[in-house]
């Protein structure tokens, strides 16, 4: 009708939760645990809790070496995004803020709106956001303007992406937030594709981290970082979460003895392994110059496993 003014944004949150679309709509139902579960206001104007300096210090410690490795990936990341006024944060699991890229020129407007360090926003404080429900949720999403629960956080546009540890479990998010009003559907489809790369490189970093002697394969084409660490034995000793999901390996797997082969198939996969077990070992008795004990120690195995190596491998041992 002519003149209809819209309606106010917790309206439309209350009037879309009667409706059911909570069943049907990943936002609605984030919306629902917002109001019925955290028990939040939409219309709540206070801004969001900041944590205290030796909070925020304390939990940049325990963060620290993700921190670090994350770095590359975040600068490459703002250097896509940060002229079209976008700012890139990599937040702990609890959804705060531990390190931020964004122009200086920005800084007055994204710190107004909490896009900030030390800045709590887990779904549980903040209702519907791109931090908190992607990390609620375990998936990446963004959360575009009055998708937002809170009406003062209704100009913000959030894609976020889960980054998930060595075991699985996760870690952290990396978010790309924007104030502008003028975002694209297109634009914000570049930006969550570059944000989902950033942080599968900064998982994939951590993972080779974790298992620096193991030979790192990628498991499936198909499922984008499934990786997996292989020791000296063929054995699989790590796997990512994609990884996990896509070859249905548990925890419990994991702690027996697990061959590669198994998981990898008998096609190409396994004669590629015996490839690469050959030239490592090979390469180990190179730079060792034939001495066995020497090449063993390097590969991180015993002496008496690589001379079960070397018949099964059919070398043999210059003297």
């Amino acid at each position: 009708m002519a003149g209809t003014s819209p309606r106010p944004h917790a309206e439309q949150i209350r009037a879309a939760l009667e409706d059911g679309m909570a069943a049907r709509s990943a936002i609605a139902a984030s919306w629902r645990r917002s109001m019925t579960l955290y028990g939040l206001d939409p219309e709540n104007h206070c801004p969001p809790r900041t944590l205290s300096s030796t909070e925020l210090r304390l939990a940049r410690e325990r963060m620290e070496p993700m921190i670090r490795l994350a770095q590359p990936a975040m600068e490459r990341l703002f250097q896509a995004v940060g002229g079209i006024g976008c700012c890139v944060m990599l937040t702990d699991r609890h959804g705060v803020p531990m390190e931020r890229r964004g122009l200086c020129g920005d800084d007055a407007q994204f710190r107004q709106w909490g896009l900030w360090t030390g800045t709590v926003w887990s779904e549980e404080a903040e209702g519907t956001n791109g931090i908190g429900t992607c990390l609620a949720e375990q998936r990446p999403l963004t959360v575009h303007r009055d998708q937002h629960f809170h009406t003062r956080n209704a100009d913000l546009s959030c894609t976020t992406v889960p980054i998930f540890d060595h075991e699985g479990l996760l870690a952290a998010a990396l978010d790309v937030s924007s104030c502008r009003a003028d975002l694209t559907e297109a634009v914000t489809g570049l930006i969550a594709a570059a944000t989902l790369e950033a942080a599968r490189r900064i998982e994939e970093r951590h993972f080779r981290q974790a298992f620096p002697r193991a030979r790192v394969v990628l498991a499936d084409d198909r499922a984008a970082g499934a990786l997996l660490a292989i020791d000296a034995d063929d054995l699989v000793i790590g796997a990512t979460r994609a990884a996990r999901q896509a070859l249905g390996i548990t925890p419990e797997r994991l702690r027996r003895p697990l061959p590669a082969a198994d998981l990898l198939g008998a096609d190409a996969p396994a004669a590629d392994l015996l490839q690469a077990e050959r030239g490592a070992v090979q390469r180990a008795l190179a730079r060792a110059g034939g001495n066995v004990s020497a090449a063993a120690e390097a590969l991180g195995i015993s002496r008496a496993t690589l001379h079960r190596k070397l018949h099964r491998l059919g070398l043999r041992v210059a003297h």
